[in-house]
């Protein structure tokens, strides 16, 4: 596991926004643990998220020349994360979108800079997909194509199927989702933090009985 992402996991225990217990999912699961990206809800804790989105960003090599943040989480996200790329030399622009058009002023759905070029979709963590297909719609009418997702964590869950939310986007619109950190990388963490270690059993079995095959390459 690469440094920014231990300093992650242990960043949303540290804030709250990764718990342990037992909690039911919309899905109806009862889940070990639960992550809320809701609770980094101050400056201080925004300003550093989005550092470890800039450091993922910046790690994985994808080409890109704007981001766009899907209506609503995704606002605050991307705008926070188009200046903690700054900050690293990488000034680009970003753009987001409103649930419904407006009239007046400047008019239209779209705020920000133009869709154009090479885009990253930026949201928190994906369910169902929802917030991508959207995006891709919004994309469609421009001269942009989207060329990955930014998420803060991937749960490695399954869906309806065999595969995760992510992997079915991966699949049908053959593009990567780079994330922070993944449900491997809170194990680890997990294993290597003694005060933290008797969650171990409960978050493996979650894993094994509800997690994703791990695909090859």
């Amino acid at each position: 596991m690469s440094d920014f992402r231990r300093e992650f996991i242990a960043f949303c225990v540290e804030q709250g926004v990764i718990r342990f217990g037992e909690f039911i999912t919309k899905s109806g699961r009862t889940t070990p643990y639960f992550f809320n990206a809701g609770l980094f809800n101050t400056g201080a804790s925004l300003d550093r998220l989005a550092e470890f989105y800039a450091k993922a960003i910046l790690a994985s090599g994808l080409q890109f020349d704007m981001l766009f943040g899907p209506a609503y989480k995704g606002i605050v996200l991307a705008a926070a994360t188009a200046m903690a790329l700054s900050r690293q030399g990488r000034d680009v622009a970003f753009a987001f979108n409103r649930k419904e058009a407006k009239d007046h002023g400047e008019g239209g759905d779209i705020i920000g800079a133009p869709l154009k070029g090479k885009v990253l979709i930026i949201d928190d963590v994906m369910t169902a997909g929802t917030a991508v297909r959207e995006s891709m719609a919004v994309l469609a009418r421009f001269p942009a194509q989207a060329v990955g997702v930014v998420l803060s964590l991937d749960r490695m869950e399954k869906g309806t199927s065999e595969l995760s939310a992510i992997q079915e986007v991966e699949q049908r619109y053959q593009i990567p989702v780079i994330t922070i950190a993944t449900l491997d990388d809170l194990l680890s963490y997990l294993a290597h933090t003694p005060a933290l270690q008797a969650n171990i059993e409960a978050v493996s079995a979650y894993r094994e009985r509800y997690g994703v095959r791990l695909q090859p390459g």
